[in-house]
Formats: C-alpha cells, sequence, structure tokens
C-alpha cells in the first residue's frame, strides 16, 4: 500500500514555483468559495427547502467520510440527493454498476429522489461542498475525493490522493463522463496533477459553470 506521511510523492519535486502556485491556489479557493456562499446563500435555503419537503424523513444536507490528501479522512457536504436509507440498499445494486473499478455509478438509480434528479443534472448537489474548500480540506479543482472502501481497493490509483481533492475536475465537466472506464478518469486526473496550473484551474471553473447552465451532469 502506498504511504502517505510528510514527504509523499505528491510534492517531493515541487520548487519556489510551485509552492508560490499552491499559495496562490488557496488564495483562490478561499476567495470564490465565500463569494459563492454568500452570494448563493438564498439558492441554497431554498434547495434545503425543496429537499425537506420532496423527502421529510431527512434532511437536506449529506455528510460522508471521504479521503483526502495524503489518505486523510474528512467530512464531505452535499445536499441529498437520495433517499434516507440509500446506504443500506447499496448492496442490492452492485451488480447494476455502470463503472468499473472500485467506484459504483449508475444513472438511472432507483434511489435518486424527484428533486435530487434535478440537483445532480445541474450538479447544485456539490455546492455544499464549498464549506469543505473553505476549510481547506478540498479545492475548487483537484480529483474528486473518494470513498475509504474505494481506497481500499486502490492497486494503481493511488496518485490521485497526491494533491488536494477537488470539487470539479476534467471528468467532471465531461458531458460523456459516464461512459469513461474508471482507468480512463483516471488518467484525466494525472493530466491534471502533471499540468495544474491556475490558469488550467481557472478554466476547468469556468467549464464548470457552463456544464451547471447547461444541465449536462447525472
Amino acid at each position: 500500500m502506498w504511504r502517505y506521511g510528510p514527504k509523499g510523492p505528491a510534492l517531493l519535486e515541487c520548487g519556489k514555483n510551485q509552492r508560490d502556485y499552491l499559495r496562490r491556489k488557496r488564495m483562490l479557493d478561499v476567495v470564490l468559495s465565500l463569494l459563492a456562499l454568500v452570494a448563493l446563500s438564498p439558492v441554497l435555503v431554498a434547495i434545503s427547502l425543496l429537499i425537506v419537503i420532496d423527502d421529510p424523513r431527512g434532511g437536506p444536507i449529506f455528510c460522508q467520510k471521504r479521503v483526502g490528501e495524503r489518505g486523510r479522512i474528512f467530512q464531505m457536504y452535499k445536499f441529498r440527493t437520495m433517499c434516507v436509507d440509500a446506504e443500506a440498499r447499496l448492496k442490492d445494486l452492485t451488480l447494476l454498476n455502470e463503472m468499473n473499478g472500485p467506484v459504483f455509478k449508475m444513472r438511472k438509480d432507483p434511489r435518486i429522489t424527484r428533486v435530487g434528479g434535478f440537483l445532480r443534472r445541474t450538479s447544485l448537489d456539490e455546492l455544499p461542498q464549498l464549506i469543505n474548500v473553505l476549510k481547506g480540506e478540498m479545492s475548487l479543482v483537484g480529483p474528486r475525493p473518494p470513498l475509504p472502501r474505494e481506497v481500499a481497493r486502490y492497486t494503481r490509483y493511488e496518485r490521485r490522493l497526491s494533491v488536494t481533492p477537488g470539487l470539479t475536475c476534467y471528468w467532471q465537466v465531461r458531458p460523456d463522463r459516464y461512459e469513461l472506464s474508471m482507468n480512463e478518469w483516471v488518467e484525466l486526473d494525472l493530466m491534471y496533477i502533471q499540468n495544474r496550473c491556475l490558469r488550467l484551474d481557472w478554466q476547468l471553473i469556468l467549464q464548470t459553470v457552463g456544464a451547471m447552465v447547461q444541465g449536462s451532469g447525472q
């Protein structure tokens, strides 16, 4: 198993330019996430009310343990898009998984609520992760944070954990993302890790906004 430590593989080669980039990236994360939380606060409240009205059995926010940079565990926030017993029902759907490898993805997942379907198509369900970004557990751009059970099955995907996970990434803005294999998904993440810079971050942020407006998510 890959070891995560203060001298892990992620930053061994980092020079001054890389340190400057990471500092500016963090500044961008704080400023944009804070502005977005303030500007979108009426939208966040409205979405919360719609979720509770649609399915009053649970609250609007879904918290889930995810794996961050160098294997650190944190609580990731999302708007709840599934029924309250979604995790218990997962074992009955494993044979219908549309993604190879350790990740479970299913486009017509029967656990998704009516409001949840809209939130997923527009990626509005990810907005609470702006809090994770503000806390420094996530970045605006980076590989999506995996579940601990997925990481436990990793055999060659560990390098995704060498950087801070992100709210959006190459995979997130692809309209055909559910048609990609796990290996193709990881290749996109590795391409980002290899080439990341502020220009690329801005590009992916703007593409994400466009994807949300178009409602091209699943």
